[in-house]
C-alpha cells in the first residue's frame, strides 16, 4: 500500500527509512509545541487552546503534503510568523487577537487562490538555480545560528551583539545544558560518518538520556524561574474542551476600530513573509535532497504550495498563527526521507502529542540543538555548486549576499530579498540583462517597496 501511494522504490527509500525520517523532523519540531503556546499566550488565548490547534494544524498540513505532494516536508506553526501575530500586530498595533487570526486566515485564503494561478511556482522557477543553491547554504547557517542559541552556547553580547556562553557560570544549567549539547553535536557527527542509520534521532535521544543522568547525579539541578525544567517527562491528559475558546474566533473577529488599510496592511504582511519563507525552505531543502530537475525546478511544488496555503487557514479557524513549511523538514531529509510517508509520520506524532504532550515537550532544547547545527552543515555541503570564477560574479556575489543575510538578519526572506535585488542590480548594471528573467524584475520592485512602506 505504502509503495503504491509513496512510490518508495521510485525515490530510492523504503518504509522503515521514511519513518525514522519522519520520527527525526518531528524531533526538531518539537519546540513548537512549548514555544507557540508560550508565545501566542501573551495576547491573551488559552495556551492550551493554542496547543491543541496547533497539533491539529500540523496534522492537516503534513496530511495534505503527504497525500497531495509526495514531498517530505513538515508543516507548522512558523516561528517568527508567531512572533509577529503576538507582539506587533497584538501588542504593538493594539489589534485583537481575533483579528489577527482573521488576517491570518485572509492570507491563506490568497495564498490558496495563487497557487492555483501558478504564480507562486512561477515566482520559484523564476530564482535563478546559483541563488537556489545560496538559498539552501543560507538556511544551512541559519539553522545552525538557531540550534546555537536554542542550547545556549550562542548568548547575547552588549558589545559584540553574540558570544560564546561561560560554560563555568551558572553550571548547574546553562553551563551543563551547553556542554551537554557539544557532546551531542560529537555524538551526532560520528553516528553520522559512521552511516549509523538514524543517526540524527539517536544523537536526540542519546543527549536527552545523558541530561537526565545529569539531573540524577546533581550535575544539571532544574530551575524553573530561569527556564530550566526538570528533563524527566509527566504523565497527563489535556483539556481537549479548551480547543473551543480559539476554534473559529477569526470569524467573530471586530473590524470597526482597525480600519480597512490598517487590516490590508496586516494581512500583506502576514502574506509576504509566508511567501518567501515558505519559497526558502523548499528550495533549500528540496535543493539538498536532490529533488529539483536539471533546470532547478521542484516537480511538485504546486501541490506542495497548495497544501501550506490549506494549513495556514484551517490552522487560523482553528485557533494558531500561520502554519508553514518548516526548514527543521531537513533533519528528516538527512536522515533518508524522500518522500510523503515521512512527513505523514510526523502529522501523526503531532496529532498523537495532543494526548501525551507533557512528554514530547520535555525534550530540552540542548537535546535538538546538535540536529540543527549537524544539518545545518549538511546544508552548507551545497556551496561547491555555486560557482566563483571571476565570469561568474554577477551569480556569485548575490548568492553571496543571500547566505549572510539570514543568518544576520534572522530571516530567511530576508535573505532571498536581498538576493533578489542585488541580482537584478548587478546583471542589470553589468549589461547582462539578458540572464534576468521578467517576473525577477517584478520581485526585485516589490522588495524594495517593502523596505520603503513597511
Amino acid at each position: 500500500m505504502f509503495e503504491k501511494i509513496f512510490k518508495l522504490k521510485e525515490n530510492g527509500t523504503n518504509v522503515r527509512t521514511e519513518i525514522m525520517a519522519g520520527i527525526t523532523t518531528f524531533m526538531t519540531m518539537a519546540y513548537i509545541l512549548a514555544v507557540n503556546p508560550s508565545i501566542l499566550s501573551s495576547t491573551g488565548m488559552d495556551s492550551t487552546a493554542v496547543l491543541l490547534a496547533t497539533c491539529i494544524a500540523s496534522g492537516i498540513g503534513c496530511a495534505c503534503m503527504g497525500f497531495m505532494a509526495n514531498l517530505p516536508f513538515a508543516l507548522s506553526a512558523g516561528m517568527g510568523l508567531n512572533a509577529f501575530f503576538a507582539y506587533t500586530v497584538v501588542d504593538n498595533y493594539g489589534y485583537s487577537w481575533q483579528v489577527a487570526l482573521l488576517a491570518v486566515f485572509i492570507e491563506g485564503i490568497v495564498f490558496i487562490i495563487l497557487s492555483l494561478t501558478n504564480v507562486r511556482e512561477a515566482i520559484f522557477n523564476a530564482i535563478p538555480a546559483q541563488l537556489k543553491k545560496a538559498v539552501s547554504v543560507g538556511i544551512g547557517i541559519y539553522i545552525a545560528f538557531i540550534g546555537l542559541q536554542n542550547c545556549g552556547i550562542c548568548t547575547n553580547s552588549d558589545r559584540t551583539l553574540v558570544a560564546m556562553t561561560s560554560f563555568t557560570e551558572n553550571f548547574n544549567t546553562a553551563g551543563i545544558s551547553a556542554l551537554l549539547a557539544v557532546i551531542g553535536v560529537f555524538l551526532t557527527a560520528i553516528l553520522y560518518i559512521k552511516n549509523v542509520k538514524g543517526s540524527i534521532l539517536i544523537g536526540i535521544l542519546g543527549t536527552w538520556v545523558l541530561g537526565m543522568i545529569c539531573q540524577l547525579i546533581g550535575l544539571y539541578v532544574p530551575d524553573a524561574e530561569a527556564g530550566f525544567y526538570t528533563l524527566f517527562p509527566s504523565m497527563h491528559m489535556t483539556d481537549f474542551s479548551k480547543l473551543g475558546e480559539t476554534f473559529g474566533q477569526c470569524f467573530k473577529a471586530d473590524l470597526g476600530s482597525v480600519g480597512i488599510f490598517n487590516f490590508i496592511v496586516v494581512i500583506f504582511s502576514f502574506l509576504f513573509v509566508d511567501l518567501f519563507d515558505t519559497l526558502g525552505v523548499l528550495i533549500g531543502v528540496s535543493s539538498k535532497a536532490g529533488m529539483l530537475d536539471e533546470e532547478g525546478r521542484l516537480p511538485n511544488i504546486k501541490p506542495a504550495l497548495l497544501a501550506d496555503a490549506a494549513a495556514t487557514t484551517a490552522g487560523a479557524v482553528l485557533g494558531t498563527s500561520t502554519t508553514t513549511t518548516f526548514v527543521e523538514s531537513s533533519a528528516g531529509v538527512a536522515a533518508g526521507g524522500r518522500t510523503g510517508l515521512s512527513t505523514i509520520s510526523t502529522g501523526v506524532l503531532f496529532l498523537i502529542s495532543m494526548f501525551f504532550a507533557p512528554i514530547f515537550t520535555s525534550v530540552p532544547s540542548f537535546a535538538t540543538a546538535p540536529a540543527l547545527i549537524m544539518v545545518g552543515f549538511l546544508m552548507i555541503t551545497s556551496i561547491t555548486d555555486i560557482s566563483f570564477a571571476d565570469e561568474d560574479y554577477t551569480s556569485a556575489i548575490p548568492a553571496y549576499l543571500c547566505i549572510i543575510s539570514m543568518p544576520l538578519f534572522y530571516s530567511i526572506s530576508e535573505g532571498i530579498s536581498i538576493g533578489v535585488i542585488s541580482y537584478v542590480v548587478i546583471n542589470l548594471i553589468c549589461g547582462k540583462s539578458k540572464e534576468i528573467k521578467p517576473l525577477m524584475y517584478v520581485l526585485a520592485v516589490l522588495f524594495v517597496l517593502k523596505y520603503i512602506f513597511l
